[in-house]
């Protein structure tokens, strides 16, 4: 049923790693070896440092472990540091036996050879929403199961719109997003903030433009996509949304909002505590696509996956391991700790009954989409920078949005 074989793990494998990780995940350091001490010892790797022994976390992973019957060794890594060492990891036969890792990552550790399938390991998806569930899938098999999903919306400020007279229910498409901002620039006020940064980070907050616009991955020179750069484009050029964009990572332009000038700000769940101690009423808004509706933005967040083990009689206790962690009650606590959104209706359904704030999040959650879903894989790296670099381009003034994105097909071709 399992196959002990991998396919050769390159450097090709670790940039890639490299490239997709950082846009919406925790930070922090760790180290371990893969394997416990002992056959009732169990190994889980996961990207939260920032748990500590005692934490509610830890106690969880403790919890399952006792129930499957086994210790648990756990080790915190950094989101892309934990991704590389399991790249290493598997090419000594020294992989965790549990690892979650941040969602884009998914795919190239299955090309690679690292994770079973769940045709394999028998873990149980069918309650995950289908949209999150894809950005584990790849060559039509799936690795893993989502623990949580972030994503990115509009976080706006109250006073700031009154003052303005912009109703927020005005806002429903680009037309009436961008009649609200002349409005507040009248107003004497700012417009809109986000990060534009020649990152993977800017890839990621210009991609619920991108795809609101109906633009694909696969054809970046598309006339939807040229409308979504020019969009950015004119914003600037208005004034509706300031030159620091093109530098701003996610967190800069989160204090550039949290200082009360700016009407909108596109961040991520993240910041909902942040928001909270910002001194000013707030609301949110899911990203409008160009003609109406909720843009598709793209999921942050975790899988839980079982790495391929030269012993296979692991698999079983493992799969127990990883089933108790996604279980409806401890991805409800779970999801509550690291604020994400649960990735099944029935434990988002749980959280909006506990936190009516978290509505707008499920909403923006149910019509977002991974970054690597359409089969993208291991060439949605090459994808994203090519996307980065025009928007760079086009925002900086050095070529118009339809030649940034015709250069950056190009290169992808």
């Amino acid at each position: 049923m399992y196959s002990s074989s991998r396919r050769r793990l390159t450097a090709v494998a670790l940039s890639t790693v490299v490239a997709v990780t950082g846009a919406a995940c925790s930070s922090g350091s760790g180290s371990a070896d893969a394997k416990g001490s002992d056959s009732g010892t169990y190994t889980v790797w996961d990207p939260y440092p920032q748990f500590a022994k005692g934490s509610d976390w830890v106690k969880l992973l403790d919890a399952c472990g006792a129930e499957a019957g086994v210790k648990i060794k756990r080790t915190g890594y950094d989101t892309s540091d934990l991704a590389n060492k399991a790249l290493l990891a598997a090419q000594q036969d020294n992989s965790a036996d549990v690892l979650i890792v941040d969602n884009p990552v998914v795919s190239t550790l299955a090309e690679a050879g690292v994770l079973t399938s769940t045709e394999d390991n028998r873990l149980d998806t069918s309650k995950a929403d289908p949209n999150l569930l894809a950005a584990g899938q790849s060559d039509g098999k799936t690795y893993g199961t989502p623990i949580g999903a972030n994503t990115l919306a509009l976080y706006y400020n109250k006073k700031v719109l009154k003052e303005a007279g912009v109703d927020i229910a005005s806002v429903k498409d680009w037309k009436s997003l961008t009649a609200a901002l002349a409005k507040v620039k009248a107003a004497g006020k700012k417009g809109i903030t986000f990060s534009a940064i020649g990152t993977e980070e800017g890839t990621f907050q210009f991609l619920p433009w991108f795809w609101g616009a109906g633009a694909e991955l696969t054809a970046l020179d598309s006339a939807q996509a040229a409308s979504a750069l020019s969009l950015w484009k004119d914003w600037l050029k208005e004034g509706y949304a300031p030159n620091s964009v093109i530098n701003n990572t996610q967190t800069t332009s989160w204090q550039e909002f949290a200082g009360g000038d700016y009407a909108f700000a596109e961040n991520g769940t993240w910041q909902l505590a942040n928001a909270k101690k910002a001194g000013f009423e707030y609301g949110v808004l899911p990203i409008p696509g160009a003609d109406g509706g909720s843009a598709a933005a793209p999921t942050g967040g975790e899988f839980v996956t079982l790495p391929t083990q030269g012993d296979t009689g692991r698999y079983a206790t493992s799969q127990k391991l990883a089933t108790c962690l996604t279980s409806s009650q401890n991805l409800y606590d779970t999801d509550t700790t690291l604020s994400y959104v649960a990735p099944t209706s029935e434990v988002q359904a749980k959280q909006v009954e506990a936190n009516a704030e978290l509505k707008p999040w499920v909403a923006a959650v149910k019509a977002a989409k991974g970054r690597t879903s359409d089969d993208l894989g291991t060439t949605y790296p090459k994808i994203s920078e090519q996307l980065w670099k025009a928007v760079q381009s086009a925002l900086s003034g050095a070529k118009s949005p339809e030649d940034a994105l015709a250069s950056a097909q190009a290169a992808v071709k």
